[in-house]
C-alpha cells in the first residue's frame, strides 16, 4: 500500500514538473569581449572606455576596447559587421556609419540595417558650435556674415566625414548661404588639437569633446544645435534662435553587435548596458559630458537608427555634400 501511495505521489510530481516552464540558462561569454571603436580620442571612445571595466565586472570576461578608424567609421562598424555573431564583438555606433554614410559614400562594404544588429541607444545630445582662440569673431552671427563676405577664407574641421560635425556645418552652409572648407580628421582630438592651433577656425563637436577648453576659455561658444540652450550655457544661443529653424542636430551613440546573434545574448547585453548607463556614478558622468542618457530598447535603437538615416540622407541631398 506505501509503495503504491509513493508511486503515486511520484508520478504526479513528474506531471508537475513536466508542466511547469523551464528557465532557459542566461548567455555568458567564455572568452574576452571586444569592443570596437571606428573613431579615436572621441566622446564615442570615451564612453566604450566608462563602460568597458562595468561590463567586465557583469559579465565575468576581460572586455577590450579597440579603435578602428577610417573611412568616416566604415572601417570599424565594418569590422563588426562581418565578425562571428557569438556575442564577443560589440560596436560603439555612431550617426556617420549608422545614419550617414549610406547617403554620403557610393559603395559601403555593409548595410547597416541589415549587418549589424542593434543592442540600446545609449546617449544622445545636441553639439556645440566652436571656434578658435585667434578667430575674428565671437558669436555666430559674426562669422556668418564674415563667412558670406570672403567665402573660402574659413575651414572647419570635423571628427571625420560623413560624421555630424562635417554635415551639420553642411547644414548650415546651405541654410546660411556661406562658404566654408572642410577638413575632415580621424577623430576629434586632432581636430580640436587644429582648432586650437588656429589651423582650422570653426567646428561643430559634441560638448564631451571640447567643453573643457570652452571652460578654460581657450575656444569660444558661438551657438549650440539643440531645440533649447544647455543649463551649463544658458547665455548662448540655438541656430534655431538666430533664424535656423531646421537647424537642430543630435550627436548620439549606441552599442551593436553583427545581425545575427541570437536573442539571449542581445538580451544579456541590453540588461547589463541598460544597468550600466543609470548607475548614478555613470549618469553623473555623461551629464557632466552633456550627456542625456537614453538606454532604449534593441527595437527603439532600430527605428530611431531608420529615423536618422532618412533625416540625414535627405540632408546629403539637399546640401550636395560628398566625400572628398
Amino acid at each position: 500500500m506505501m509503495h503504491r501511495m509513493i508511486a503515486a505521489g511520484l508520478a504526479a510530481a513528474g506531471l508537475m514538473l513536466a508542466g511547469a516552464p523551464t528557465t532557459a540558462q542566461e548567455w555568458a561569454p567564455t572568452k574576452p569581449i571586444k569592443i570596437v571603436v571606428p573613431i579615436v580620442g572621441s566622446t564615442n571612445d570615451a564612453l566604450a572606455r566608462l563602460i568597458a571595466p562595468k561590463l567586465q565586472e557583469a559579465l565575468g570576461q576581460p572586455v577590450i576596447v579597440e579603435n578602428r578608424p577610417g573611412a568616416g567609421g566604415n572601417i570599424g562598424a565594418d569590422f563588426v559587421a562581418k565578425s562571428p555573431p557569438d556575442g564577443h564583438t560589440l560596436l560603439v555606433g555612431y550617426n556617420g556609419p549608422l545614419a550617414i554614410n549610406p547617403s554620403l559614400f557610393a559603395k559601403m562594404p555593409y548595410d547597416p540595417q541589415r549587418d549589424l544588429a542593434p543592442i540600446t541607444l545609449a546617449v544622445k545630445t545636441p553639439q556645440y558650435l566652436v571656434a578658435g582662440p585667434a578667430a575674428d569673431f565671437s558669436t555666430a552671427k559674426e562669422f556668418i556674415a564674415k563667412a558670406k563676405v570672403s567665402p573660402g577664407k574659413y575651414s572647419y574641421a570635423s571628427v571625420a566625414m560623413g560624421s555630424a560635425s562635417h554635415l551639420t556645418m553642411e547644414m548650415l552652409k546651405a541654410a546660411a548661404g556661406i562658404g566654408v572648407t572642410h577638413v575632415p580628421y580621424k577623430g576629434a582630438t586632432p581636430a580640436v588639437t587644429d582648432l586650437l592651433a588656429g589651423n582650422v577656425q570653426v567646428a561643430f563637436m559634441v560638448p564631451g569633446n571640447v567643453q573643457q577648453f570652452v571652460a578654460q576659455g581657450r575656444l569660444k561658444l558661438l551657438a549650440t544645435t539643440g531645440e533649447k540652450r544647455f543649463r551649463s550655457s544658458p547665455n548662448v544661443p540655438t541656430l534655431i534662435e538666430l533664424g535656423y529653424r531646421d537647424l537642430e542636430a543630435t550627436g548620439w551613440v549606441g552599442l551593436l553587435v553583427p545581425a545575427g546573434t541570437p536573442k539571449p545574448i542581445i538580451e544579456r547585453y541590453h540588461r547589463e548596458l541598460v544597468k550600466i548607463l543609470n548607475s548614478p556614478d555613470m549618469t553623473g558622468r555623461l551629464h557632466d559630458m552633456e550627456f542625456e542618457v537614453v538606454a532604449s530598447t534593441p527595437d527603439q535603437f532600430a527605428s530611431w537608427i531608420a529615423s536618422e538615416s532618412r533625416k540625414w540622407g535627405a540632408v546629403v541631398k539637399s546640401t550636395g555634400a560628398k566625400v572628398e
